[in-house]
């Protein structure tokens, strides 16, 4: 299989991270690994293709992940022709984009969107990932999985469904790693005022009420092709305990994760959400879950695969790319 990782900036990639791990599981499986940056294509010069300036994946037998990634960065870039791929997997993080580099934040989906259309395989699919980049997307699924919610812009909307609800969640409806996600305990809080202008700053916000359970941290799923991702025997799922008296547990923010069970309540809340995760054409997703509710869907670039390895010494890597060489019908 050939295959490029689309990520933000091949510079800034960090070696601990998921993507790294995919492009290692990838290399190791044989297949033709390219790294390529937002900012790094072109078209127009080569008969209407996309074309790329690319850094090689290549793994030698004694890479740590560390060294790994630094002969990536420091390999010669080359130019390769992305019409040409098998598949292309959308590691960018386009909420990332939107503060610093503006013009970089849709172009993800939409180069992704047109070598789809060219004949790539392209996960998790750009004309859905439009939608699942927005915590919006968790309103399409059943209200029996998800805490009540509200998208506003409104503060005193955002007053009044506090004063309904009691104990809530306030955060950008565009948002990660946990910035800007305040609680609030009903609608006397002192703070809610200026926790509502801060999230407004970003856009709409979304109100979650709270679960019962939050503040013990809430448990990360990933769900390959709609099932739940196992890796001998072992399901890819761990909980995120939040520092001390923080309440987001985000490792972003000095969460640990800890081991977990994948019980009857999570494999139910994923058999809710089966059928339209693979009609969206959601490949590869983590989910978040607090007291049988899902929080949060994370469709674009989720992250999290070290601490599976260094809770069960698991690498989930090679089955997510031999599922994307099997989609891709490029084999191993």
């Amino acid at each position: 299989m050939r295959l490029a990782l689309l990520v933000n900036d091949v510079a800034t990639e960090v070696d601990e991270y998921t993507t790294t791990r995919l492009a290692r599981a990838a290399a190791q499986g044989g297949h033709e690994v390219w790294y390529v940056g937002v900012g790094d294509l072109e078209l127009g010069q080569d008969d209407g293709r996309l074309v790329a300036r690319a850094h090689r994946a290549e793994l030698n037998g004694q890479d740590t992940l560390e060294t790994f990634m630094e002969r990536i960065k420091d390999g010669e870039v080359r130019r390769v022709v992305m019409d040409d791929l098998d598949a292309l997997f959308l590691r960018n993080e386009s909420i990332d984009e939107l503060h610093a580099r503006p013009w970089a934040s849709p172009l993800g989906a939409v180069f992704g969107q047109m070598l789809k259309n060219r004949g790539v395989t392209v996960v998790n699919d750009p004309s859905s990932l439009v939608r699942a980049t927005s915590k919006l997307y968790l309103e399409e699924f059943p209200e029996s999985i998800r805490p009540r919610s509200l998208v506003t812009r409104d503060p005193e909307a955002i007053e009044r469904f506090v004063g309904q609800v009691g104990h809530s969640v306030v955060k950008p409806l565009y948002g990660s790693k946990g910035r800007n996600v305040f609680m609030v305990g009903d609608r006397s809080d002192t703070n809610l005022a200026q926790m509502t202008e801060a999230v407004l700053q970003d856009g709409y916000a979304l109100v979650q009420e709270f679960v019962d359970g939050g503040e013990n941290g809430d448990a990360r799923i990933f769900l390959l092709d709609g099932q739940i991702l196992e890796r001998d025997g072992t399901p890819a799922g761990f909980r995120r305990v939040p520092k001390d008296n923080e309440t987001r547990a985000n490792i972003s923010k000095g969460g640990h994760p800890v081991g977990m069970e994948v019980g009857e309540v999570e494999r139910g809340i994923v058999r809710a959400m089966s059928e339209k995760l693979v009609s969206d054409g959601m490949f590869f997703v983590g989910i978040d879950i607090i007291g049988g509710k899902v929080v949060e869907i994370n469709a674009e670039s989720p992250g999290g695969m070290q601490s599976l390895e260094r809770l069960y010494g698991v690498d989930v890597g090679p089955t997510v790319i031999d599922a994307l060489a099997d989609r891709a019908g490029a084999g191993g």
